[in-house]
């Protein structure tokens, strides 16, 4: 499988909801309920890019098929070298290593902005996810039960961490 990854553009934006909006209505793994819309997103991309944080998509075939970015984690200036790290690949490319190909490449473009720390949430239980972001060097470092509410059911999310080289 042939797949190029490069920084995203507002333009990508329906092509983005194509793989996020099936995760909002099936799953657990985002807390969003409701389907985004193409403008929506493009005003997210938009805000991502003004803050000069890194947002990567990966084609295959001239077709997008996931995408990773990082995000500001939180608002107070102490927190202005740690961002949260997020990674969405359309289901007919997953169990291919693109996650760790799309995700390398994304912890490479936040250490090149000179940012020391990646949290990432986790819905829980997803072996999947734990396993890519152990596999990347990340380290569980909380656990918060039953702190989401979708599908009818109580979702803990844990919280995954990686320390970037000074």
């Amino acid at each position: 499988m042939e797949v190029s990854i490069r920084p995203v553009r507002e333009s990508d934006a329906a092509d983005i909801v194509g793989i996020y909006n099936p995760y909002v209505l099936g799953t657990c793994v985002t807390f969003e309920t409701e389907p985004i819309h193409a403008t929506e997103m493009a005003l997210r991309i938009a805000e991502n890019l003004e803050s000069s944080l890194p947002w990567l998509v990966a084609e295959a075939s001239g077709r997008i098929v996931g995408y990773a970015y990082a995000s500001k984690w939180k608002g107070r200036c102490a927190y202005r070298y740690t961002v949260e790290s997020t990674v969405y690949l359309d289901p007919a490319y997953t169990g291919k290593g693109l996650g760790l190909k799309l995700y390398a490449a994304l912890i490479d473009a936040i250490r090149a902005c000179s940012l020391r720390a990646v949290i990432s949430g986790i819905a829980l239980p997803n072996a999947s996810s734990v396993a890519l972001h152990e596999r990347l060097g990340f380290k569980k470092v909380a656990h918060f039960e039953q702190v989401g509410y979708k599908q009818d059911r109580w979702v803990d999310v844990g919280y995954w961490q990686l320390l970037l080289e000074a």
